[in-house]
């Protein structure tokens, strides 16, 4: 077979559905290559199967005719649509990969510059908070449980970008973090840690794992008591500065621009660094003062040198 893809929403990241698709193309003979409309379009000789991945829904859909026998679309970006503010989870378009393309090792040649010595993928799935303004509950289920191994994705590559939802939620989260410490390499969580969940022991394990910046996240604005006094105690007990130490902030959904602005001065207080995060950004307008509180924020040297907002020009 001949066999197309297409990641919409861009070559920024690798998708790991795509890289586990052509991994098992190849692996059964078939041919594998990006598509390109302006190439691949009539009279060219058609593909036989093309495949497109999406993971936002705001993402615009691919605008070429695809010269194909057949098209497959999935990721979230297909199954998950945001109504009325709110996102709406669509079971019956969400296309799971069988289970022998799942769990095969990603082609990670498909993105060389991104994946260069580095390893991207999920040990675990599922999350039991269930917040509203996320959609992991509905789609992966309202539990963290082990998916696989490292060694399924990882051959040794100097870095690790584990995107797992909720790591240390699952009953498994010590033999992931074990298996991260025995890897020896630089581990990105990049979905962050729930430090609600935080233990001694949890900090005793992560201590032993090389990372250069570990994220947690702040998102409801309720939790404040519980995730202060947890912030407290990872920080004592790793004695990690702020350079290390990354807080994802969820605006625009159900706080107020004075709750936003108490837990980021809440957390640069602590010694951690806030990460603006904005819902439903695309219908936010240019010039508005949550996107100048993003810019405020997340631009670390403009954060560093005005201390106050409303001194931020």
């Amino acid at each position: 077979m001949n066999i197309g893809l297409i990641d919409i929403d861009s070559h920024h990241f690798p998708s790991i559905p795509l890289m586990k698709l052509s991994a098992w193309h190849k692996q059964n003979g078939d041919t594998v290559e990006w598509y390109n409309g302006s190439i691949h379009s009539w009279p060219c000789q058609p593909f036989d199967r093309v495949y497109m991945s999406k993971i936002f829904s705001f993402t615009p859909d691919y605008p070429y005719y695809i010269n194909a026998d057949e098209v497959i679309k999935g990721g979230s970006g297909y199954c998950i649509k945001l109504v009325d503010g709110k996102e709406i989870y669509k079971k019956e378009n969400d296309i799971q990969l069988p289970g022998d393309i799942e769990h095969i090792y990603p082609d990670y040649s498909l993105y060389p510059k991104l994946t260069k010595d580095t390893a991207y993928g999920f040990m675990s799935r599922g999350c039991p908070r269930g917040c509203d303004f996320c959609h992991v509950g509905a789609k992966e289920g309202y539990k963290a449980y082990k998916v696989s191994d490292l060694s399924e994705f990882w051959r040794g590559q100097k870095n690790i970008v584990l995107l797992d939802p909720n790591p240390i939620a699952c009953k498994e989260c010590k033999d992931i973090l074990g298996q991260l410490i025995d890897s020896k390499s630089w581990v990105d969580f990049s979905q962050g840690v729930d430090i609600r969940l935080m233990t001694e022991e949890k900090i005793e394990m992560i201590k032993q794992i090389k990372t250069k910046n570990i994220h947690f996240a702040w998102d409801r604005y309720q939790d404040k008591e519980k995730i202060i006094q947890k912030l407290k105690m990872f920080k004592e007990y790793t004695g990690y500065d702020y350079r290390k130490l990354t807080v994802y902030m969820l605006c625009n959904f159900d706080t107020t621009f004075e709750q936003d602005l108490e837990r980021i001065y809440t957390l640069r207080d602590l010694g951690y660094n806030p990460y603006v995060m904005l819902y439903d950004k695309e219908h936010i307008p240019n010039g508005h003062k949550l996107k100048r509180l993003q810019r405020w924020v997340n631009n670390r040297k403009i954060f560093k040198t005005t201390s106050r907002f409303e001194n931020y020009r």
